[in-house]
Formats: structure tokens, C-alpha cells, sequence
């Protein structure tokens, strides 16, 4: 999507459509925050109103009333009739019953086969309030009566609406923030590091969604090698532990009142305690294989590389040991 800065631009689209269809003609402009917003004439207003005003009777699960509304709707608004306003009605009779997965494809289909449809937006609010209550814990049914977490379910409908919106779009970075921090909580940090590493990808420097994405990248990549047990974290590859590292750096160097609060300092002492460490613990391996030449070469590194951690004192006094000096 194009990105534009400090002023709003205004895209008019003409589409040959069918005159019955209710996506016809339709104005849309991108807005300063990428969102894409239809230009609506005084009859589209009343016809947006007027399916707003049925949802609200779908929000509530009373699907005979909704019914009735959309059919009104659909009478009193003709000109707005066609495939993806029955579309719409029947995502939204779902809706109403509660069958929220089925509503959701029906959506994503509307979006899918009529993107230019005044229905767009109204669409991927939908599509944006059913994963968002499947991320939050609703649980949906199988064979009729096996509940289960819908979470897979939540992530795969987020990033549907995700690709309608538009990446940088305002609700599609929240859906994106929701799903990592979903992953986070499950302890699925490879891909909690994933999503925010697209998240910081949009390049918003300077602004709240840059500064936690960037910190949620150094989270993800500690909590990586956190997860493995105590006893044997030493003879796990290190890359994560250097990544962290290096994002707690950056976002120490970029918002340091934020990174104060956080005691950032503190988690990148962690960080350089655990690096010094594997290192030692290599050494230490090859002082109980009694290759001492090796296991100096490794105790003369830790000192070098991490002179004032721990570690650091434990290689010297090792390296006291073997050479006697």
C-alpha cells in the first residue's frame, strides 16, 4: 500500500459495476492512518445506517427480527441490492445465530469477490470483532459438541482481514498486536517474534506501535532461550540470547525514559551473565575431559569478551589453575 506523510489524500476509484449491485460507483479515499474510507453520498449514508441499525438487532442474537430488518433493507434501498449485500445478510444471519466461523468465511468471501462493495468496511469490522473474540477466549464447537479454543481459528480470521484491510492499516496493526501478544501468552515466542518483527517492519518511527514492537522482539528472543530447562540452557544455541541483547540495546539507545522504566539495563546484564556463561560451560567441558589446552582457550575468551561477569572470575581462577600463574 502507499504510504503518504503529514496530509490527507484522496483517491477516487470509478468502477463499472452493476447498477443494482451495492457496490456501485463507490468513492473511497486512504486517509492519513491508511485506512481506507468511502466518500458516501446522502443515500448511502442512510442506506449504512440502516444496516447498522439491523446489526444492532443481529448483535443481540434475535436472527427471525434481523431477518425481517435486512429484508427491509433490502426493499427500501434497492439500488443497493445485489450478490454482496445477500452476501452481507447471510454472514450476518450467522452472525446472529452464532455460528461465528461460518460467519467470517462468508465475510471474507464478500471481500474477497466485491473488495470496491460499500459493505467493505462494515465487513472487516466483523471479520475484526470475531477473531477478536475467539483471541480473548470464546471457544467454538466441533461435531456439535466438543468445545475447544478457537485460538488457531482467531489468527487465521485476524490475518484474513488483515490482507483486506491493508497491513498498516490502524485495525489491522491492532489485530496484529493482539495476535502476538496471544502467542506470548502460550509461550509461542518464535512466532510472537514473527509478528512483531512484521509489526516493526511498518517503519512508524518514534511512535508507541515502533517502540513495543521493538520490545516485544527482544522479549520473544530472550523468553526463547529462557524456555529451555535450567540445567541444560548452556548447551542451547546462543543466536537468540544475541539477538535480545542487541534489540534491548537498540531500544535502550532509542527510548531510554521508556527502557529506565522497564529496567532494560538490568535484563541486558542477565543477557551478557548467560552469554559469559555458555561460553564457560564449554570450558568446563573440556576441563572434565581433561583437555585442559581447550578448555583454556574458552576461559581465556570469557575473560576477554565478558570481563565483568561472573563467569569472568570463575575462568580466571580456572585459568590460574591450569598454568599456574
Amino acid at each position: 500500500m502507499l504510504k503518504y506523510e503529514n496530509t490527507l489524500i484522496y483517491l477516487f476509484v470509478a468502477f463499472v459495476i452493476s447498477p443494482f449491485s451495492a457496490s456501485a460507483a463507490n468513492t473511497w479515499r486512504l486517509e492519513e492512518n491508511q485506512n481506507w474510507d468511502l466518500v458516501a453520498t446522502d443515500s448511502q449514508k442512510k442506506f449504512l445506517a440502516a444496516i447498522s441499525d439491523a446489526q444492532k438487532i443481529a448483535d443481540k442474537g434475535k436472527t427471525k427480527a434481523a431477518e425481517k430488518a435486512f429484508a427491509a433493507v433490502n426493499k427500501n434501498f434497492s439500488e443497493f441490492s445485489g450478490k454482496d449485500l445477500n452476501l452481507f445478510i447471510k454472514a450476518e444471519k450467522l452472525f446472529s445465530q452464532h455460528k461465528f466461523t461460518k460467519s467470517a468465511r462468508q465475510y471474507d468471501k464478500l471481500l474477497t469477490k466485491y473488495q470496491d462493495s460499500i459493505l467493505r468496511n462494515m465487513a472487516i469490522n466483523r471479520q475484526y470483532e470475531i477473531g477478536m473474540a475467539f483471541l480473548d477466549g470464546r471457544k467454538k464447537t466441533v461435531l456439535g459438541m466438543i468445545r475447544i479454543a478457537g485460538n488457531s481459528e482467531s489468527i487465521s480470521i485476524l490475518e484474513k482481514m488483515t490482507d483486506h484491510a491493508g497491513f498498516d492499516s490502524q485495525i489491522a496493526i491492532k489485530a496484529s498486536i493482539a495476535i502476538a501478544k496471544n502467542y506470548e501468552k502460550r509461550e509461542k515466542f518464535d512466532e510472537a517474534y514473527l509478528k512483531w518483527y512484521e509489526i516493526y517492519s511498518l517503519g512508524k518511527k518514534d511512535s508507541v506501535i515502533n517502540r513495543d514492537a521493538l520490545l516485544g522482539m527482544a522479549q520473544a528472543k530472550h523468553a526463547i532461550y529462557n524456555k529451555n530447562p535450567e540445567s541444560k540452557k548452556s548447551f542451547y544455541d546462543a543466536s537468540c540470547l544475541r539477538s535480545a541483547r542487541s534489540y534491548y540495546e537498540m531500544f535502550r539507545t532509542n527510548y531510554p525514559d521508556y527502557a529506565e522504566q522497564a529496567e532494560v539495563g538490568k535484563i541486558i546484564e542477565e543477557i551478557t551473565e548467560q552469554l559469559a556463561y555458555k561460553e564457560l560451560s564449554v570450558g568446563l567441558y573440556y576441563q572434565k575431559m581433561n583437555n585442559k589446552q581447550s578448555a583454556n582457550l574458552y576461559f581465556d575468551m570469557v575473560i576477554t569478551t565478558w570481563p565483568e561477569s561472573k563467569s569472568a572470575e570463575i575462568a580466571k581462577n580456572m585459568l590460574k589453575k591450569n598454568t599456574g600463574s
